[in-house]
């Protein structure tokens, strides 16, 4: 079992290399992420072998702390309203610092504590899917990973001018929430991915 300071120190170092690098950029040093946690090199070093290893817990922090938010919206009287308040979540988490989950992105195919970490999400968003499909105010076909990869996509589409116009996220995130309805819904040409599909193939 994990010691009580150790624990913290662990909590502190996430948290500041996540500030860190929101702030900074991904070229950010250890040495300066220990000084903002308050503990020397040594300390990073004893809990994550590499930048890497420390970018990677940071990511599955970030997923864990989503996954929580979404179990958290599982008991919401509107299922519907539950799903959006999720993905509002999710693309908040995303647009906040776009060069981190680039980063993250990259790695998540082969790091198999995130693709644990998104795997759990995956089955967060997978209920609070069917609650709305059953509800019928979601397409029936949509599925959880459907969800999670949409997370992406109203940052994305932001991009190109989201630091001129601050928030514009959220309009493409309603054109997106607006396109899981059932009223218009078309059979989609491809089926949803797995979680086999994370997976990198040999």
């Amino acid at each position: 079992m994990i010691r009580a300071d150790a624990a913290r120190n662990r909590r502190l170092l996430l948290d500041a290399a996540a500030a860190e690098f929101a702030e900074n950029g991904m070229d950010v040093s250890i040495a300066r992420i220990a000084a903002r946690a308050g503990v020397g090199k040594g300390t990073v070093f004893r809990h994550f072998d590499s930048k890497e290893q420390l970018v990677a817990a940071i990511f599955c922090d970030q997923l864990d702390g989503l996954a929580a938010t979404g179990k958290g919206l599982l008991e919401a009287e509107d299922p519907g309203a539950a799903l959006l308040a999720f993905m509002t979540a999710g693309v908040e988490l995303t647009a906040a610092d776009r060069s981190f989950c680039q980063v993250t992105a990259e790695m998540s195919r082969s790091d198999p504590a995130i693709r644990a970490a998104s795997d759990r999400l995956a089955g967060v968003a997978e209920s609070l899917a069917d609650r709305a499909r059953r509800a019928g105010v979601v397409r029936p076909d949509v599925t959880g990973h459907d969800i999670v990869l949409l997370l992406g996509a109203a940052s994305q589409a932001a991009l190109p001018v989201g630091d001129a116009v601050p928030g514009l996220w959220r309009r493409y995130l309603a054109m997106i929430f607006d396109g899981l309805r059932p009223e218009a819904a078309h059979p989609l040409p491809v089926p949803p991915p797995t979680s086999r599909d994370f997976v990198p193939q040999a």
